[in-house]
């Protein structure tokens, strides 16, 4: 029979749930470089007693009654019982875990607990830091045989997809993720970003253009040599940097970010409250791969600030559109959130983009009118839909779109799926329909002059939903009526 240990608070129980996992991983290492030098594989005995398990997060609360009416958006339970999650990684969690089972503990009389669970950890998460393993020492299906292994058929999205309801009597989630999605993604970050996944920031940037990637280079560079709270940059191709550092521009400049499909640049500041910028390239793939794995960060928010096409004659090239809907043209969603599903605006970040371009621009009353329009972008998965002109007109016409793209209505869709905070501010680099097509000469011009200024509001937005410690940035419109309590 599993035992569980009782932790007397949010901090013990992380400490509690940090040596376990420690500890599990620490027997699966011995046991890899045994079998590797030649030594005998794990028994049965060995596996079934739990030696190579995730931990357990468990809290349970049994009131009298119903839960009270809480109106967060997270951190309270909808119904009575017991709730559990697999856990990797307590450490990286620690904050957010702490500040998860902290919300539960101040509102409702709940018992937490910690054990070992009943799901293995996959020997291939577990070889990071294990430089005395030779892998090539056995074949992957001699390990496979004999260790536990990445089995995806038991890897889905089923309960943030709404397909795993919760059922009378029995054990809820107590999170979004459990513990092999969430190593998982973990391990397709580093491998997508070239940047170690500790370094994800709380407040992330997409962009779909490296010229952001070093505009946002110099700034960061700059920023720190300046009195705030960032304290290190890490870039794409595993360099990172600080206010120290000799030639940094030139270091992260330097870097092999080319590797990598889609390059990340932290801003890094304590309790990850600094900035990530991701170019994800061009197309909805790409939106959705990055923001599957990002997700189970839990990070702030995530905005869109790339380039579209602007649909309407008054736009001017370098206009911004504020998408307030989204025309779902990008496919790679639709299994997983049906195209009938609205896909709101999130307020908060709608004002904090609106805020920031009238900052960053100067602009104000008609003139920012003029040059922010407010609307409906229409997303493709083809980037030559203008081919088609003839049949996508109608639905053009009849959306009120202002903007194209194929990126934005992918992130803010998987924003919703995923229960992360979502906007999107474009800048309008041609008006295909106007003849005002993507020339190279004009394209430069229009880059010289558009980035900075971009980049600026996509970072002046952060700054200002930074300033309220993300209280109001959860709305509640991003969960539904049967929700796990953790954020």
């Amino acid at each position: 029979m599993t035992v569980f240990t009782v932790a007397n608070s949010p901090e013990e129980a992380v400490e509690q749930l940090d040596a376990l996992y420690q500890a599990s991983v620490e027997r699966l290492q011995t046991a890899l470089k045994a079998f590797l030098d030649g030594g005998k594989p794990p028994s049965d005995k060995d596996r079934k007693s739990g030696a190579f398990v995730y931990p357990e997060l468990r809290v349970t609360y049994l009131p009298d009654g119903p839960p009270p009416p809480v109106s967060r958006a997270f951190g309270k339970f909808t119904d009575t019982g017991v709730y559990a999650s697999t856990i990797t990684h307590p450490a990286l969690y620690r904050e957010y875990l702490i500040e998860q089972l902290s919300l539960l503990a101040e509102q409702y009389e709940i018992t937490i607990e910690t054990g070992p669970s009943q799901t293995e950890i996959p020997f291939s998460y577990v070889l990071d830091g294990a430089d005395d393993l030779d892998m090539n020492a056995a074949s992957p299906a001699e390990l496979v045989r004999h260790f536990p292994y990445a089995d995806l058929s038991k890897v889905d999205d089923e309960l943030p997809n709404g397909l795993k309801p919760s059922v009378p009597g029995e054990v809820k989630p107590l999170s979004l993720f459990e513990a092999p999605r969430v190593d998982y993604s973990l391990q397709r970050l580093r491998h997508y970003t070239g940047t170690p996944y500790e370094d994800t920031q709380q407040f992330i940037l997409f962009t779909n253009y490296h010229r952001y990637v070093d505009a946002f280079t110099a700034w960061a560079v700059r920023q720190l040599k300046e009195d705030n709270h960032y304290e290190a940059f890490s870039a794409a191709g595993n360099v990172r940097v600080d206010a120290d550092t000799p030639n940094a521009h030139a270091l992260v400049e330097g870097a092999p970010w080319r590797r990598f499909q889609m390059p990340a640049y932290h801003l890094i500041a304590p309790g990850g409250r600094g900035i990530t910028l991701v170019n994800i390239g061009v197309g909805p793939s790409n939106a959705k791969t990055i923001t599957d794995h990002l997700a189970v960060l839990r990070p702030q928010c995530w905005l869109m600030i790339g380039h579209c096409g602007g649909l309407r004659h008054s736009q001017r090239l370098g206009d911004y559109v504020l998408a307030h809907a989204y025309l779902r043209y990008d496919a790679v969603l639709d299994e997983d959130l049906p195209l009938e599903v609205p896909v709101p605006p999130i307020a908060e970040i709608q004002i904090a983009l609106e805020e920031a371009v009238a900052s960053v621009s100067g602009d104000s009353g008609d003139a920012l009118k003029a040059r922010l329009r407010t609307g409906t972008v229409a997303t493709y998965a083809d980037r030559n839909w203008e081919l088609r002109y003839a049949a996508q007109a109608r639905r053009i016409n009849q959306s009120r779109a202002i903007a194209v793209d194929m990126e934005s209505a992918t992130i803010a869709a998987n924003g919703l799926r995923l229960r992360v905070p979502y906007g999107t501010l474009l800048c309008v680099s041609d008006k295909p329909l106007h003849g005002e097509l993507k020339l190279p000469g004009a394209a430069n011009l229009f880059y010289q002059r558009s980035v900075s200024e971009h980049l600026a509001a996509g970072i002046e937005t952060i700054e200002i939903l930074k300033r309220d410690e993300g209280a109001a940035l959860h709305s509640r419109k991003l969960r539904s009526f049967d929700e796990p309590p953790f954020r």
